[in-house]
C-alpha cells in the first residue's frame, strides 16, 4: 500500500513516525476526509479552505504539501484502481520534546491515504437509526482536530444499541451528529444548528443548505431542542461519506411516520446532481 507523506507518494513501509510526534502524544493536529466519486476529489476546495482555517486556529504552520494535495490523492486513486472512495489526509504539529506549549523546532508532518468507500444506498433509500447522547466534547468543535474521544465514545454507545448515529444534545440544544450534521424539517422549513464553537461546518452541510435555497426551501440556523427533534416533519443528517441520509427512528420512537419524507428526497436527488456520477 501506498500513502502520501509530505510532497510525496511513498510505500506505507517506508514511511516512519516518531514516538515524539505530538500528533501521537497529544492529538495536536488536524485532519480532513474528501470523497472521491469517479477517482476524483469532490468539494476539494471548501475541504482545503476548512483545513487552513484549522489549522490556522491551532497555528500550525500550513505544510507545503497541502498545495500538492489533490494531484497526489488523485494519482494515488489512480493507481490504486478507486474509483469510489476516500482521501484521509492529517496534519501534524511535528515531532519535538514533550511539553504542553508550542515546541519552536516542531515542523508539521503530513501523511494522507486513500481507500475504496462505496456509497451506503441501502441507508439513502430506507434511512436509519439514532441515539440521543449528552455533547461532553470540548467547545471547539469547529476546529476538525484529532481530539475525537468524544466522538468515538458516542459513536461506540450507537453501536451497542445498534444505531446507525449518535446525536449530541449540549444542555437542552441539538448541536449535531458524532461524525454528522443533523437538520430537521418542520412545515416545509429546513432547521439546523447555526455554525459557531459547537459545531461543526460540514462540507456537504454547506451544499445541501446552498441546494435548499436554490430549491425554493426556506432555511434556518437556529439551535432546537429534542423535543422539536422528537416533533420533525422530518429528520436527516449530511456528511462527507454518507451525503444526505434520513434518520427515521431516534431512542426508538419513530420520527412522523417512520418513513424518509418528501423534502429529505428533493435535497438527496439534488445533492446527487452535483455528483460526477
Amino acid at each position: 500500500m501506498q500513502v502520501i507523506y509530505g510532497t510525496e507518494i511513498l510505500d506505507a513501509s517506508d514511511v516512519r513516525i516518531s514516538p515524539w510526534d505530538r500528533g501521537y502524544q497529544f492529538g495536536d493536529g488536524v485532519y480532513e476526509v474528501v470523497r472521491i466519486y469517479r477517482g476524483r476529489m469532490y468539494a476539494m476546495d471548501m475541504h482545503l479552505n476548512r483545513l487552513r482555517y484549522s489549522l490556522g486556529e491551532l497555528r500550525i504552520p500550513v505544510p507545503e504539501g497541502v498545495d500538492r494535495l489533490e494531484a497526489l490523492a488523485e494519482r494515488l486513486a489512480r493507481d490504486q484502481g478507486i474509483d469510489e472512495g476516500i482521501l484521509y489526509v492529517q496534519i501534524t504539529r511535528g515531532v519535538a520534546k514533550r511539553t504542553h506549549a508550542f515546541p519552536q523546532e516542531a515542523q508539521p508532518v503530513l501523511v494522507g491515504y486513500v481507500e475504496a468507500v462505496p456509497r451506503p444506498l441501502e441507508e439513502f433509500e430506507r434511512g436509519i437509526t439514532a441515539i440521543l447522547v449528552p455533547d461532553v466534547r470540548w467547545h471547539r468543535v469547529d476546529i476538525k482536530s484529532l481530539n475525537l474521544l468524544g466522538n468515538v465514545l458516542a459513536k461506540q454507545a450507537a453501536v451497542e444499541r445498534k444505531a446507525g448515529e449518535a446525536i449530541f444534545i449540549r444542555g437542552d440544544v441539538v448541536t449535531e451528529g458524532s461524525s454528522t450534521n443533523v437538520f430537521l424539517v418542520r412545515d416545509g422549513v429546513l432547521v439546523t444548528h447555526p455554525t459557531g464553537h459547537h459545531i461543526l461546518n460540514g462540507i456537504t452541510r454547506q451544499i445541501v443548505i446552498r441546494l435548499a435555497k436554490e430549491l425554493g426551501i426556506p432555511v434556518q440556523e437556529e439551535a432546537f431542542t429534542p423535543e422539536a427533534l422528537f416533533a420533525a416533519d422530518e429528520l436527516f443528517l449530511t456528511s462527507t461519506i454518507h451525503e444526505v441520509t434520513p434518520i427515521v427512528q431516534v431512542d426508538g420512537r419513530e420520527i412522523a411516520d417512520g418513513r424518509p419524507g418528501p423534502v429529505t428526497r428533493r435535497l438527496q436527488e439534488a445533492f446527487a446532481a452535483t455528483l460526477p456520477l
